[in-house]
């Protein structure tokens, strides 16, 4: 909005304006305006859901020292939904079909873990959405998005490539390249690109949604993967750097950047009030929105496969549940003390706060590992 107004209009009768086209002012703007209504709505937010008694629900089988929390704040994920979008919005070329998309996957996953922290809210208890529910609104949301890429490929505005990590010209979509010029069979072409976008969103945003267990864990591990992802969106649109690191250039992701900045801004701002002892909890509406955003800029610039690198933390919060679930159903035995594995080390006998500072340094690790890979190619 403000790029339209104050560039595209006014910048021929000021030519001060010229600044507002530079995309890194931009980016570092919408991180503070991010920051700064996190950190001035916080306080009003937190009053008014202690008014209205929205706290949060303790599992009766998670830890004991957990007990406590009850009752603290919920549904914190709006403020960080609001710190993301409204600068994003401000700042950014709303021209650009991405910026929209990211956008709108970002407020409809928040929807779907909005619906399901009202329904706990409402009955005072921990379980809100049904399984099948809450997964089915994920792939319908995750299959619009695919649908939509799949549409911006064959307008000539999107590439399905594929980038792999440490491979310069390794092509896996290559063997249906040429079906996607066959009118009547570009849809089969696409099956796979789609299947695999459902997966990565649906996995991204529910990864998230079983990191938040600690307080400030989960948007300290967002930190640190939008810091990655702002790095990554930029050099894709940056002509001398993508060619550089040898990368795809996409031209119109450039302005991802400034959502990823804003997602920066945003977490910093809410971990602010969530940092142990916590004042809220982000809630599904946090964590869900949080996931499908990252999960939807990875999609956009092709770095799905390093994905599980620039969100390391959440890969391994992911893959506990699923190893301590298997295992149970398989064996009846449990390979963790707990799941997510967050638990399982507090039960080790790590305080909260270790636990919490302990995954922050691996997540900034793997966070790094992601990046090397740019030029490891």
């Amino acid at each position: 909005m403000l790029y339209w107004l104050l560039y595209q209009r006014l910048f021929p009768f000021f030519r001060a304006f010229r600044i507002f086209r530079y995309l890194t002012f931009r980016t570092a703007f919408a991180t503070m305006t991010a920051l700064l209504i996190a950190l001035l709505i916080g306080p009003f937010l937190i009053e008014q859901l202690r008014e209205f008694q929205i706290g949060q629900y303790i599992r009766e089988d998670g830890p004991r020292d957990h007990q406590k929390k009850a009752g603290t704040p919920t549904m914190g994920g709006l403020l960080i939904c609001v710190a993301i979008l409204v600068p994003t919005l401000l700042w950014s070329d709303l021209s650009n079909p991405f910026v929209w998309l990211a956008v709108l996957s970002t407020a409809g996953f928040g929807a779907i873990g909005f619906a399901d922290d009202y329904i706990k809210v409402i009955h005072r208890r921990n379980l809100g959405l049904t399984a099948r529910v809450k997964l089915g609104g994920q792939i319908g949301i995750a299959l619009a998005i695919a649908l939509f890429l799949a549409w911006m490929q064959q307008r000539g505005e999107y590439s399905t490539r594929l980038m792999v990590p440490f491979v310069k010209r390794f092509r896996p979509e290559m063997v249906l390249h040429s079906l996607q010029h066959a009118p009547h069979l570009w849809p089969l072409a696409f099956l796979p690109f789609i299947l695999f976008t459902v997966l990565v969103l649906v996995g991204s945003s529910n990864a998230v949604n079983l990191t938040d267990g600690l307080d400030g864990l989960a948007i300290g591990c967002t930190i640190i993967a939008a810091g990655a992802l702002t790095v990554l969106t930029y050099v894709s649109g940056h002509k001398v750097f993508s060619d550089y690191l040898e990368l795809q250039r996409m031209p119109l992701v450039s302005e991802l950047t400034i959502f990823c900045g804003s997602m920066v801004g945003a977490s910093i701002g809410f971990l602010w009030y969530n940092a142990h002892p916590a004042e809220i909890f982000m809630g599904d509406v946090g964590s869900l929105a949080l996931g499908g955003a990252i999960g939807t800029v990875a999609v956009i610039i092709k770095q799905e496969l390093l994905l599980p690198f620039i969100g390391g933390i959440f890969v391994l919060e992911a893959v506990s549940v699923m190893l301590q679930v298997g295992s149970y159903k398989l064996r009846r035995k449990r390979i963790f003390k707990m799941a997510p594995l967050h638990h399982h080390f507090e039960l080790l006998g790590w305080s909260e706060s270790k636990v919490i500072v302990r995954f922050w340094i691996a997540a900034l690790v793997f966070a790094l590992l992601a990046l090397t890979t740019l030029k490891l190619r």
